[in-house]
């Protein structure tokens, strides 16, 4: 494939710390050191300096409902330079500003469809009732993914939702989670105290996330003492959560570390906890599994795929409190069994690298350009194309 000019369009980016900020940033360290010239179209933080030289920085708000978020306010002036491929990669203003791009361009547009909008609508006051009412969230993005020239999902679990916006042979590729940066984390102080077993949970402290559920499982595990990383709009009501259930002195909530250190932290914890069940695809689930840290998950959506049950961890029903005590319990408790979990984790969480990934990218891109494209996977010998993507008949 000749190389490529991609633009990668964003609605959050650096300094943000979440899973559509470490998938667009490897996204693009890959295609850039495979040849093609890449431009990360993200919001500006006016007190941020960026070391990435691949990142577009566009006039941005403070986001009113999310204080720490920032607005892109793109105008005309910001997008000079043409691509030969638009990939929006969240549906807010520079998703917007990307999908109406490439048709003004005639160019593909690629979306990749990250997050579970409708799980968010509590963000902005009334839009919960209204899209209840009317569906109107739904009917927005259905504009835009459905008239996307490709739509890549991380999960088979999504696709319910991509046909009730009926996107057509929508692609699944689980985004990817490099492992040397995990494990290249320098040695942090451990939060936990001494003889106490060592749980943790990453995320956006929000609603969705449903922390609190993981905070009720402290109650059934008493020798347990729980690690939270992660900063958000919820955690005040976390802590007074966890204070009226009587397990205050065994959370510790450290808020959010530099990513270059988030592998230390995965490397001392006994178990990772996870209860969000609007996850398309959870990210925090693949890098515990990555540093051989077992999990007990809700299995809901995305999260459906992103456990090995009884291989790598456990996955229950949403809101089941009680089966996730019960299955961390199982696993403190017996040696062996952690010692199975820890070791199928580490083979589950490997099965997808930053190349493998954007090989399959390109290859939607060639798809959506007409443009033949075989590909050799990292570890395939020969040169034999074979159909990469998985697509929904």
């Amino acid at each position: 494939m000749k190389p490529l000019r991609i633009g990668l369009f964003t609605d959050t980016f650096l300094p943000d710390q979440n899973g559509i900020v470490t998938s667009v940033a490897l996204l693009s360290d890959e295609l850039r050191a495979q040849g093609h010239h890449v431009d990360v179209v993200a919001p500006d933080f006016p007190e941020h300096v960026d070391t990435r030289t691949d990142v577009v920085r566009v006039d941005s708000l403070r986001y009113m409902f999310l204080p720490t978020y920032r607005l892109a306010w793109p105008t005309r002036k910001d997008f000079q330079q043409k691509y030969d491929v638009v990939h929006t990669h969240t549906p807010l203003t520079l998703g917007l500003a990307g999908a109406r791009l490439a048709r003004k361009w005639d160019v593909p547009h690629v979306a990749t469809y990250h997050t579970h909008i409708e799980a968010y609508t509590h963000y902005v006051p009334g839009m919960t009732a209204l899209q209840r009412h009317t569906g109107v969230v739904t009917r927005a993005m259905s504009l835009l993914y459905g008239r996307a020239d490709a739509v890549i999902t991380p999960t088979a679990g999504m696709m319910d939702v991509l046909r009730a916006m009926h996107v057509r042979n929508p692609v699944v590729i689980p985004t990817s989670i490099d492992p040397r940066a995990l494990e290249a984390a320098p040695p942090v102080p451990s939060p936990w105290p001494a003889g106490k077993r060592r749980l943790l949970s990453v995320g956006r402290l929000a609603r969705e996330k449903r922390f609190d559920h993981v905070l009720d499982t402290l109650t059934g595990l008493p020798d347990a003492h729980l690690v939270i990383l992660g900063e958000g709009p919820e955690r005040q009501h976390l802590e007074a959560h966890a204070a009226r259930i009587g397990v205050a002195d065994r959370v510790t909530f450290l808020g959010v570390r530099p990513w270059t250190e988030i592998g230390a932290y995965y490397r001392l914890a006994e178990l990772f906890l996870f209860a969000s069940d609007t996850e398309t695809q959870g990210l925090v689930l693949q890098e515990a599994q990555l540093m051989g840290v077992p999990v007990v998950a809700v299995g809901a959506r995305g999260t459906l795929s992103g456990v090995a049950h009884e291989r790598s961890g456990y996955l229950v029903t949403p809101a089941d409190v009680n089966a996730l005590t019960r299955h961390a319990r199982d696993i403190l408790d017996d040696p062996q069994l952690w010692s199975r979990l820890s070791a199928g984790a580490r083979a589950f969480g490997a099965s997808t690298t930053p190349a493998g990934v954007a090989a399959q990218v390109l290859d939607v891109y060639a798809a959506a350009l007409g443009m033949p494209r075989e590909v050799t996977f990292p570890g395939e010998s020969g040169t034999q194309p074979r159909n990469t993507l998985a697509y929904d008949q």
